[in-house]
């Protein structure tokens, strides 16, 4: 697609978002544990499943978050959507330019940015946390805090990641949960714990935020 086709798809998504998102009903929840870190001027990277990534791309628009976004083709659609609701862009992956896209996490981090990164995207396994935002935090001194959107009201896309969409007129939970921190001098055992307990956290964010559905 050229660059005409990009941008439109850019504004053809920016537009069924503000129409879909202006008849639903968002309540946050655990917004005291950001708040605290948003007061400490602390680094954050928020993390969440790619199945919730339509409502919580809503939610935090124009707050200046760095999201990562796969290299893939299927990624400059989403790439074009997302400065549009007013963040930043870094390319790259856990399966092609995941080199490139950690630095690049990294060096917006140290620019007093904070990072949002989907844990088991772009291609999954759904469900599984992959551990780059934990050595982005390592690096960094940014403090990891997972999140989970949805509703009991939702479309549910026959995807890899059971995508979300959540209905017209329906009210939907942004819920966040406890942060954790990376040391700097965690070992790769260590982050893999931190992995596990992160991970965890998700599923039970999502369970929280959605008890009626089933989790992907």
């Amino acid at each position: 697609m050229n660059e005409i086709g990009f941008e439109s798809v850019g504004v053809l998504g920016t537009g069924f978002m503000a129409a879909l998102f202006a008849s639903t009903r968002m309540r946050c929840e655990g917004v005291d544990h950001r708040r605290r870190l948003l007061d400490s001027r602390r680094p954050v990277i928020l993390v969440c499943w790619h199945s919730q990534l339509l409502s919580l791309i809503h939610h935090h628009r124009d707050q200046g978050l760095v999201v990562l976004v796969s290299e893939h083709a299927d990624g400059e659609y989403l790439t074009r959507v997302l400065r549009r609701q007013g963040y930043g862009t870094v390319r790259g992956s856990s399966t092609r330019g995941r080199t490139a896209g950690l630095r690049g996490l990294i060096r917006a981090s140290r620019a007093g940015y904070d990072l949002a990164v989907t844990s088991d995207g772009p291609t999954g396994p759904a469900g599984v946390m992959k551990p780059g935002a934990l050595w982005v935090a390592r690096s960094t001194g940014a403090t990891v805090v997972p999140m989970a959107a949805g509703s009991a009201a939702e479309w549910r896309f026959r995807s890899w990641d059971g995508f979300r969409v959540p209905r017209p007129f329906s009210k939907v939970t942004v819920r966040y949960g406890t942060p954790v921190e990376v040391p700097p001098e965690a070992s790769r055992e260590q982050v893999e714990a931190l992995r596990r307990e992160v991970e965890g956290e998700l599923h039970r964010l999502t369970a929280q935020v959605c008890p009626s559905r089933e989790e992907a």
